[in-house]
């Protein structure tokens, strides 16, 4: 009879809360940013100028303030995108799973964590993706 070795998966190392607390301010302050930023463009944009609906511009103007709303909007969007991505690494950080490749459940190297906070995959899952 073949005996059957049972193999333990390993536990990824967790991050200490004192490594953590300031990664947390970082990206909360990163939201900050972020919510001004996209307030200022919705200000900037074209479209939200209410004296606009009165005007008979012409088509330069026209296609100026096209061209500034596609601009604005293209720009909140990326905002958006970065916010999401932030949003899932304070979640992450309150779940215990800061750090952790979210595809391979191994450590995401702290130096990708140092320059991009709201990794949540390892470099070779980002690779292949």
């Amino acid at each position: 009879m073949a005996k059957t070795k049972v193999t333990k998966k390993e536990e990824p190392i967790k991050f200490p809360s004192s490594v953590l607390r300031p990664v947390q301010t970082f990206l909360q302050d990163q939201l900050h940013v972020l919510d001004r930023q996209k307030k200022n463009l919705k200000e900037e944009d074209p479209f939200s100028n209410h004296a606009r609906a009165d005007d008979n511009a012409a088509l330069d103007t026209e296609a100026e303030e096209q061209f500034g709303h596609a601009t604005t909007s293209a720009l909140r969007e990326q905002i958006d995108k970065k916010r999401i991505e932030i949003r899932k690494a304070l979640t992450r950080i309150k779940l215990g799973k800061y750090g952790i490749c979210e595809n391979c459940g191994k450590m995401i190297d702290t130096d990708r964590l140092m320059v991009y906070p709201q990794a949540s995959l390892c470099v070779s899952c980002e690779k292949k993706k």
